[in-house]
């Protein structure tokens, strides 16, 4: 078979690696890829939200079935395209897609649907916006442009000049162009948080192994948001029974809502929970895997990833017996100096051979995925803000945590960074137990 997967970060690494393992799998092509990937995938120039262009190379390259990766090319309707054309594609419409792509679309439909999420309200004047905030007087407060914003779109504000300020820089300097022509205004919610990935064919549900995602720059959770300096997986707030509760309240509500509103979702369903005192709740929705979580439980996945991607198209999800393995895995992402404000690229990256560990006793199952690099002749670059994710997998967490730092230890560029305590909160609450 050949494949091809769009998208050229650690997400599309750790979801191409995981379809080679598949023997029918002869051809990956990565649109665009990226260094690392170009290891594990034939990379084509190509960017993905170009949309003519991958259909013309779909059906030039006789591909058999695609996986439409990042959020934005699913926004502009990548799956739609693709199937029009008769090229199986994992991943939602863009009709379905709405609902990581359109905040209000997002909390309209729990309200209606009776989702537990955080209450909220939606302006579309900054006037309007601001008014409000002042009457209500409660902080801290969290602001949302409505449209994407490579995941820089929420802010949450301390206090009225920190609000006032968020609302101006979405709706009046507009840094997010039209994804802030609206914004939902939402009340802030305590507890801990956790990711819950799931394969779903608008039918079946099945929830892949939770997560916790590390989401500011510095250790003790300090410092600016990023897209993520590292995971871990399984989340151990997230017991059987919070599971089932959410089964129950939010993830079959979900699916049933979307099929209701005549937008059946397929693909990975992405929940952000939080686990407050009343119960958990939604804090966001994602139409894709999530990046870095897809880096942590993609490795414990032991059923072949094509076998349910091709199951999720043929809406026959039911019949495939999805596992993972006993254990756990911690990915502690290496990320360039000043990130996630500016930084430096084209910086060479030592201790990897072929873009992965070089293999001088190294404890256990180590995979490096790539987010930000490039290969020049035979040598890696960094070419992003976010550069590797180092992910190992363990029996136990202490022991995924202890291999990808000593994994960590051997790759160096100038100026890395990456936080050293991915995993201390999950590790403290297992030990307490």
């Amino acid at each position: 078979m050949k494949l091809m997967v769009l998208g050229g970060g650690g997400r599309e690494h750790a979801i191409i690696k995981k379809l080679r393992e598949n023997p029918k799998v002869e051809t990956i092509f990565a649109l665009p890829g990226n260094g690392g990937i170009s290891y594990d995938a034939q990379c084509e120039n190509i960017n993905a939200l170009d949309l003519d262009r991958v259909v013309d190379f779909a059906l030039a390259n006789k591909v058999d079935f695609a996986v439409v990766a990042p959020d934005d090319p699913l926004a502009k309707g990548a799956v739609n395209r693709l199937l029009e054309v008769g090229i199986p594609a994992f991943g939602p419409t863009a009709e379905a897609a709405a609902i990581e792509s359109s905040k209000v679309f997002a909390k309209e439909l729990m309200r209606k649907y009776k989702i537990p999420t955080a209450e909220y309200r939606v302006f579309d004047s900054a006037a309007d916006a601001i008014a409000y905030i002042e009457a209500a007087d409660r902080f801290p407060v969290v602001v949302k442009a409505d449209g994407l914003a490579l995941g820089k779109g929420v802010i949450i504000a301390e206090n009225l000049e920190d609000a006032v300020n968020a609302i101006h820089r979405i709706m009046t300097e507009r840094v997010f162009g039209d994804s802030g022509n609206r914004i939902v205004i939402e009340e802030f919610l305590t507890g801990p948080e956790v990711t819950v990935l799931a394969f779903t064919d608008s039918k079946t549900l099945v929830p892949m192994v939770s997560s916790m995602d590390h989401k500011r720059v510095f250790d003790g959770d300090s410092g600016p948001n990023t897209g993520g300096m590292g995971t871990i997986a399984p989340n151990p707030f997230y017991t059987d029974e919070i599971a089932l509760r959410c089964m129950k309240e939010i993830f079959l509500p979900t699916i049933n809502a979307m099929n209701a509103e005549g937008r059946p979702f397929k693909g990975c369903l992405y929940f952000g929970l939080m686990l407050t005192e009343s119960g958990p709740k939604v804090i966001e929705y994602n139409s894709r895997f999530g990046d870095p979580e897809a880096q942590v439980v993609l490795p414990l996945l032991e059923t072949d990833l094509l076998t349910i991607m091709e199951a999720v198209v043929e809406e026959r999800l039911s019949d495939i017996p999805v596992t993972f393995r006993k254990g756990a895995a911690c990915c502690v992402v290496a990320a360039s100096k000043g990130y996630p404000g500016k930084y430096e690229t084209n910086l060479p990256i030592s201790g990897l051979t072929e873009g992965q560990l070089e293999a001088k006793g190294q404890p256990g199952p180590v995979s490096v995925f790539h987010a930000g690099t490039k290969r020049i002749d035979e040598g890696l670059f960094t070419a992003g803000g976010r550069v590797l994710g180092v992910t190992a997998v363990g029996d136990t967490l202490q022991q995924a945590v202890d291999q990808a730092y000593a994994a960590m230890e051997t790759i160096h560029f100038d100026g890395m960074h990456y936080r050293r305590d991915i995993g201390k909160k999950a590790l403290l609450l297992t030990s307490e137990h």
